[in-house]
Parts: C-alpha cells; sequence; structure tokens
C-alpha cells in the first residue's frame, strides 16, 4: 500500500511527466540547408600545369591580379555565408561548388574572415582543360564525410573535347543520418544536347547503384547541369521528376522544373530568358521519408546585391567580367538551396 507520501510524489511527477511528453511531440524539427553554386571562374593568379588557365594569370587577356582576385573571394565569401541564414542560422550544412580552379582558392575561400573556422573542402583534381572542377564544403559539425571519390566521366563516341569534369561523389552522415551527394558539372552549351544526355545517364547510373545497395538511400545529385529540368538529359536520361506523384521507388524528384516552368525562376539569364541549370534533385526517400531527413522547400537564393542595378544588363545576375571588363561581381549564375528537415 502506497503511503501518503508516495501519493503526494506521484501528483507532482504526473503533470511533468505531461509537460515532457507534450515538449517532445511540439518540439520543432531540426533543418539543415544543402546548397549549390556556380562560382563563375575562381581562378588564382598561378599558372597550373597542363591547365588553359592562360587568361587569368597576371598579364593575360583579362588583366586578372591578386586585387581582383582577392575581391572575387570576398565577394563569393559573402553569398556562401548568407546563404539560407534566414531559415537555418549556422548556414547550409554541405555546399557543391563547380568552376574552382584547385584546392588553393578553396583553401584561401574558406580562410575568407565571412567563412573562417565554419566550412572544411572536399575536391579531386580534374580534367577539364581549363582547369575547373566542382568540390563540396561542408560544415564538421553538421555533416561527417565518410567516403569520397571523383567518378570520371566517359567521353560519347570519343569525343575528348565536351569531357565533362567528372562526377564528385562524397558519402556521410547529416544529422547522424547516413546521406550522398553527387556534385556534377556538365558540359556547356557549346555542346550538342546529346553530350549532357550522356553525362545524364552516367550519373543515372552511379544512383542506380547506390539504390541497388539500399533501396532506401537519401541521395542529392546537384550542380550546374547546363540544361533545364524539362531537357531530355535530366526529365529522361537522369530521370528526374516534376510532380511528387509521379516520381516511384528508386527514382528522383525535380522541384526546379515547377519553379522554372510554372514560375518563371530561374538561375541565369540568356538573352532575357531565365534559366535553371543549377539543380538539387533528390532521391525518393528524401521525398517521402516520414522519419529521419525529409525535403522541406527549395529556393533559389536571391539578394539585390547578386543582380545589376541599372544599365542595359539590369536584372541579370551581377557578373565579375563583362566581356573583358571587370565589373567586380560575383557570378553570371544564382545559388540554390533545398531544406531538409529531421
Amino acid at each position: 500500500m502506497k503511503t501518503f507520501k508516495q501519493y503526494l510524489i506521484l501528483l507532482a511527477v504526473i503533470p511533468l511527466l505531461g509537460y515532457l511528453l507534450i515538449a517532445a511531440k511540439s518540439k520543432e524539427p531540426t533543418v539543415y540547408g544543402v546548397g549549390f553554386y556556380n562560382v563563375e571562374n575562381l581562378f588564382d593568379t598561378i599558372h597550373d600545369v597542363n591547365k588553359n588557365d592562360h587568361d587569368y594569370l597576371i598579364g593575360g587577356k583579362l588583366d586578372w591580379n591578386r586585387e581582383k582576385y582577392s575581391s572575387k573571394l570576398t565577394n563569393i565569401a559573402r553569398v556562401l555565408s548568407e546563404m539560407g541564414s534566414d531559415k537555418t542560422p549556422a548556414g547550409p550544412a554541405v555546399i557543391g561548388l563547380a568552376e574552382i580552379e584547385n584546392f588553393r582558392v578553396l583553401l584561401d575561400l574558406i580562410l575568407q574572415p565571412a567563412l573562417k573556422g565554419k566550412y572544411q573542402y572536399l575536391h579531386y583534381e580534374g580534367e577539364d582543360k581549363r582547369g575547373i572542377d566542382c568540390a563540396l564544403l561542408y560544415n564538421p559539425d553538421l555533416f561527417l564525410p565518410q567516403h569520397s571519390l571523383l567518378v570520371p566521366s566517359k567521353p560519347l563516341d570519343g569525343d575528348t573535347i565536351h569531357k565533362t569534369r567528372g562526377f564528385l561523389v562524397v558519402s556521410g552522415l547529416l544529422g547522424g543520418e547516413k546521406i550522398t551527394l553527387i556534385v556534377n558539372h556538365w558540359p556547356s552549351r557549346g555542346a550538342e544536347s546529346p553530350v549532357r544526355v550522356h553525362a545524364g545517364e552516367q550519373v543515372k547510373l552511379i544512383t542506380d547503384s547506390i539504390y541497388n545497395l539500399n533501396s532506401h538511400a537519401k541521395i542529392v545529385v546537384m550542380g550546374d547541369l547546363n540544361d533545364d529540368p524539362m531537357d531530355p538529359s535530366v526529365a529522361k536520361a537522369l530521370g528526374a521528376k516534376k510532380h511528387v506523384k509521379e516520381v516511384k521507388s528508386k527514382e528522383l524528384y525535380n522541384p526546379w522544373w515547377e519553379i522554372l516552368e510554372d514560375k518563371d525562376v530561374g538561375t541565369l539569364l540568356y538573352r532575357g530568358k531565365w534559366n535553371l541549370f543549377d539543380q538539387i534533385i533528390i532521391s525518393e526517400p528524401l521525398l517521402k521519408a516520414k522519419t529521419g531527413l525529409r525535403f522541406v522547400e527549395a529556393e533559389v537564393f536571391m539578394r539585390d546585391y547578386l543582380f545589376e542595378q541599372e544599365g542595359k544588363y539590369k536584372g541579370s545576375p551581377f557578373r565579375t567580367f563583362g566581356g573583358r571588363k571587370w565589373l567586380n561581381g560575383y557570378s553570371d549564375h544564382l545559388p540554390t538551396l533545398i531544406y531538409l528537415a529531421q
């Protein structure tokens, strides 16, 4: 038989338990940002052997120098430090980058005051003739990389002119949960569509191989694909779907299709028309997960300073050069973000 003292303890504990249950149910989910940014030719002033980086050497065609390089680093660091800060105060957990020259520019970038002590990087030297590569920045407090490699691209019918930069594949723990990231930069529009279709097919082989090991794998495919979401390379070769209801097991969802086609929002402007080449595509388990990491929303990151404010190109992304004229801008692309909740 319980004593009077024990009843008093129970009366005190029961409301506390109720409060804890309510608090547990009402706990806000943790939100992680996953970003991508084509930083438009982030070159230092040092020549890399066997790379065509001559325009960005001191005395080169673009009259590149340490002051311009330093300003470019400051500008890009500002963008990366502000991406998603309204929804994730710590900033994105990971950011894929395109048009990085080498490890030196990555080291200089993460040591900028706006980013110092926040990010580390993963990078492999690729085979691009101009010397531009993909890379991944990550916040080690949020993302723990476990495995990474650069999967070489296979030329289409022996075409080495338009060979893509390879596919940077990184797997690790985001919020303690396994996720695989694939960072891309597909061949430019200087090449015909079949070259990018071939790139999409190669990435599809990578995602299929991951799915074959784990049908519930959480995968993010990000990058400058040099095609829009509805183009054959993305919609057919990669198989990324426009609508949630279309996405079946072991398939991919592309939220940017609706953003471009239905809302006319893009990441680069060409002859008055918006394109959305900079996409972050997710696997079906991230889309339909009932527990763990799950997709919340996608956005093109926009701030006034990222756009031309006057003149002929008003409203276009504010880039580093206009022809050979140094504009001291940011990039000809806008960054993109998705948010994952846990």
